[in-house]
């Protein structure tokens, strides 16, 4: 069954915008694991707006299900990643000043690059997965670079979706079946959401990881955290 790995950014981006540590977001990772979440996902940026080193250190021996770090291997995010040795390590091509992600590598320009961060995660015994658009050309250029799995950009999904969910899908179905030809796992990412997650999985269903961080967030404040885990645990089991 797919896994679903709930990212906790805006968990944090609450607490840094009042100060203090109120949500707090280790409570916040653990809560989600009671809850049914089977990863926890976080992506520190350099000004740390949200997520905080810190917060990566405090989180790890904390956090009893898989631990995703994402973001752009710059040499302060490579050395944490190194100290801390995640289970998962998702590399994603963030400029600094990025809102949020919006573009997936182009794994064949940035082959070498690429490779050698592949080769350092591995060699501390980290998966790694390189954040790519739904493009056959970047996933297989992704296993050129010594990457163990891909994670499939969804935001065009996610925005073609109201107007036709076969036109959505059909290019990430190829990306997809790509990452399987080549032996990749797989995951996705961005903008998935209550409305969107079942198609996806339906179409996709050897999809192992899906990380969904806003709009859970977003459902909880109406829902509640724990029931919307639940829904979004609902929508991947549905066939």
């Amino acid at each position: 069954m797919t896994r679903l790995s709930v990212n906790i950014n805006k968990i944090a981006t609450l607490r840094n915008a009042r100060g203090g540590n109120m949500p707090d977001v280790i409570k916040a990772a653990q809560d989600c694991e009671r809850f049914g979440a089977q990863g926890i996902t976080v992506h520190p940026r350099p000004d740390e707006r949200h997520i905080r080193y810190s917060d990566v250190i405090a989180l790890k021996p904390l956090v009893t299900t898989e631990f995703n770090i994402e973001g752009n291997p710059i040499p302060s995010f490579c050395e944490l990643v190194l100290k801390v040795r995640p289970d998962q390590v998702t590399l994603v091509p963030d400029a600094h000043d990025a809102i949020t992600s919006n573009a997936g590598w182009d794994t064949m320009a940035n082959r070498e690059f690429l490779s050698a961060r592949c080769a350092e995660f591995k060699r501390a015994g980290i998966r790694v997965s390189i954040f790519v658009d739904p493009d056959p050309a970047m996933v297989r250029g992704a296993l050129a670079c010594g990457a163990d799995r891909v994670e499939l950009y969804t935001a065009s999904y996610a925005g073609q979706y109201p107007d036709g969910r076969e036109a959505a899908i059909a290019p990430f179905v190829k990306a997809a079946e790509a990452a399987r030809e080549c032996g990749l796992g797989l995951n996705a990412g961005h903008d998935l959401n209550l409305e969107n997650l079942a198609w996806f999985i339906r179409n996709i269903p050897w999809t192992d990881e899906v990380s969904i961080g806003h709009a859970i967030i977003c459902d909880a404040l109406y829902m509640g955290l724990e029931h919307t885990i639940r829904a979004y645990l609902a929508e991947i089991r549905k066939k």
